[in-house]
């Protein structure tokens, strides 16, 4: 009985110690991707590019050369970590070896990899930049604009992340689940819910575009950043028509429900109202996402007929599914 006791609590101290780590690693994931970029550029100076420097003579520049290459060996490092831990062999011999930690040490790993990546990784400082806003009055307006765009994706990305079930998304559930012997949380969701979580985890592909490429000026290391990241979000999904549908049909439901007047209330400004528009906002990513896979998929392929007739499905289903969150 104590010795249960004592197990418990070290579940849910290593748990929560977990949580609050990949917190503050989320914390400095952002100030990598948006704020260095942005504050860099905030006045319209680019001190991180040299503009000078022909780009024939910065491509031979050997620094230049082993920056890119060890940050190039950064991201193979967290896309290798990413992936192979997802895989699905791999994943049965953690979740039989470690129980209810699976999930957290999945967390941790990822999270660890990533601030490997933050810590080492190696501005190209030594060539000129893509592109650079310094001309008045866009020097001031852009960077601001780069700004309020980029707080806005982070705040939509945490939204998504909250309807996302965060708690199970970095295992706490999962130990909490264990401790009351309930079992796996995943089991209590519905089978789409299910199946969706399955192939895309975190449907964050446009908002995170959208701080990875929209900045005053790009670099070579940023562009080998983004252009990594945007690929590997595109590509490493794997959302098919029954995951789009089961959105579209949860959103109508939704829209269904919450159009529903309220009685005996006079607040014309419902909560709820949020969580459709969030909920929107996920089955956006989900279609981007799918769509944008559709689209490589077809230029390596024959294309074939078009099998993409989603609305179809979303007329004929309107379950909710009250189990998703």
């Amino acid at each position: 009985m104590a010795s249960g006791t004592v197990r418990r609590w070290a579940l849910v101290a290593v748990s929560l110690l977990n949580l609050a780590f990949v917190f503050i690693s989320g914390a400095d994931f952002i100030r990598f991707i948006s704020f260095r970029a942005i504050y860099h550029n905030i006045t319209g100076d680019t001190t991180l590019c040299q503009d000078s420097i022909p780009w024939s003579v910065a491509l031979r520049d050997s620094s230049v050369l082993g920056s890119l290459a060890v940050d190039l060996g950064l991201l193979a490092l967290f896309i290798t970590q990413h992936s192979v831990l997802a895989w699905a062999p791999v994943k049965k011999a953690l979740q039989s070896g470690l129980g209810a930690l699976n999930r957290t040490a999945y967390c941790f790993s990822t999270v660890v990899a990533l601030q490997i990546l933050m810590r080492y990784w190696q501005p190209v400082t030594d060539a000129p930049c893509l592109w650079s806003v310094r001309h008045a009055p866009w020097s001031v307006w852009f960077p601001l604009l780069c700004f309020s765009l980029h707080f806005l994706c982070w705040a939509i990305i945490c939204s998504i992340l909250m309807i996302f079930d965060y708690p199970e998304l970095l295992g706490f559930k999962q130990v909490y689940y264990e401790c009351l012997g309930l079992g796996d949380p995943l089991s209590h969701k519905s089978p789409g819910a299910q199946r969706l979580l399955s192939h895309l985890r975190h449907p964050v592909c446009l908002e995170l575009g959208i701080v990875l490429w929209l900045l005053p000026a790009l670099s070579l290391d940023r562009l080998l950043l983004a252009g990594t990241l945007s690929s590997y979000l595109a590509l490493a999904h794997s959302l098919d028509k029954q995951d789009l549908a089961y959105l579209c049909v949860q959103l109508n439901s939704k829209l269904q429900v919450f159009a529903e007047p309220h009685h005996g209330s006079t607040n014309t400004s419902d909560p709820k109202d949020n969580e459709v528009k969030v909920f929107l906002a996920l089955r956006c990513e989900a279609a981007c996402c799918f769509y944008i896979n559709q689209i490589l998929f077809r230029l390596l392929n024959e294309p074939g007929k078009d099998d993409l007739a989603i609305s179809g499905n979303c007329k004929r289903h309107t379950q909710l599914d009250t189990v998703f969150f």
